[in-house]
């Protein structure tokens, strides 16, 4: 309970910096925010994650994946996802996978072509 007290903090904290000027600009490039709903719980969740894009395809790295739960919801058929890029928030589609000790990847392909 403490620990998902303290991730919130950090997350809202990391989110922060995006509106910060001139470090804004730096972070919102690796660092933005994604929505999502839980496949079990069916809430709406959104955190700050790292990101590399290629087109219209983002890939989300995972590290520690084993410590987190969020890309789960992406195993197997994979589901909607939402990330903001550019000040837009774009949908796609993500799908998760196993990349190797202890880390993980989200695959989303965006919805909307640019």
């Amino acid at each position: 309970m403490v620990f998902r007290r303290f991730g919130k903090v950090v997350n809202a904290g990391v989110l922060a910096l995006r509106d910060v000027p001139l470090v804004g600009r730096v972070v919102s490039g690796y660092i933005t925010p994604i929505t999502y709903r839980g496949r079990k719980s069916g809430r709406t969740f959104t955190l700050p994650v790292g990101y590399r894009r290629d087109g219209n395809t983002v890939t989300i790295g995972v590290e520690l994946a084993e410590r987190k739960k969020w890309w789960r919801n992406f195993l197997g058929d994979g589901g909607p996802l939402t990330i903001r890029l550019d000040g837009v928030d774009r949908t796609g589609h993500a799908v998760a996978r196993r990349t190797g000790r202890g880390r993980a990847e989200v695959v989303l392909e965006l919805a909307h072509p640019e």
